[in-house]
């Protein structure tokens, strides 16, 4: 059993009293979606801090990170047709990493962490039957990049890949795929710069193309259509 927590305690106890009465009244005033914009803003300030190695700043990001969490929470447990606190978010989290991790907690046997990814999909699908699509689930809020990246990843799985894509593949040697890292940074940014030129948003064109795609996606995961009685 891990000690107790009472810096975790203590931060729980500060959301609260800042939102109780005579506490703070911005803090008071605030619901899930007013905070919205902040949870991003905090997530990418975190991102920032862990690519650039500042472990001090981590600190500090993830605590911001944490406290949006806090946060949330208490207004919930304060909100009538919700009323969940943190502790709920908490075995309701425990609860679903027992459930992906049958490997460590139960008798499923996984070597590597491909093993582990591999019947990932078959327990989400499980917890989520409700889910038709493998696309059912992805962030819409996503920014572009991320969003192409996920879709990808998840279009394989429905046997769909990049060159299914519903316009025109490109002529051979168009496109030189970067070695690196570094070079596709470059690659991109002068996509970005080049769009920006002609009046073009990028994002935007990129969200429109993952659309597209998405769409081909799901059309590809429909059964075929049954050719009927001939007779």
């Amino acid at each position: 059993m891990s000690a107790p927590h009472p810096g975790l305690d203590e931060l729980v106890a500060t959301v609260a009293l800042l939102r109780a009465p005579g506490g703070c009244p911005w803090d008071a005033d605030q619901t899930h979606e007013s905070l919205v914009q902040y949870l991003v803003e905090e997530c990418w300030e975190l991102i920032d801090a862990i690519e650039a190695g500042d472990r001090a700043e981590m600190l500090e990001e993830l605590g911001d990170v944490l406290y949006q969490v806090l946060f949330h929470a208490d207004i919930a447990a304060h909100t009538g047709d919700e009323r969940f606190d943190i502790d709920d978010v908490a075995r309701h989290m425990t609860a679903k990493m027992v459930s992906r991790h049958p490997h460590v907690f139960g008798d499923r046997e996984a070597e590597t962490a491909d093993d582990v990814v591999a019947f990932w999909e078959d327990l989400k699908a499980d917890e989520k039957p409700h889910r038709t699509s493998v696309l059912d689930g992805v962030p819409r809020g996503m920014p572009a990049l991320a969003l192409a990246r996920k879709v990808l990843a998840k279009a394989e799985k429905a046997g769909v890949a990049a060159q299914d894509a519903p316009w025109p593949a490109p002529a051979e040697g168009s496109v030189v795929a970067p070695a690196t890292e570094e070079e596709l940074g470059r690659q991109l940014f002068g996509l970005v710069a080049a769009a920006r030129e002609q009046g073009l948003d990028a994002e935007r064109a990129l969200r429109a193309a993952v659309r597209e795609f998405e769409a081909e996606v799901r059309r590809a995961e429909q059964p075929p259509a049954s050719a009927g009685n001939l007779h």
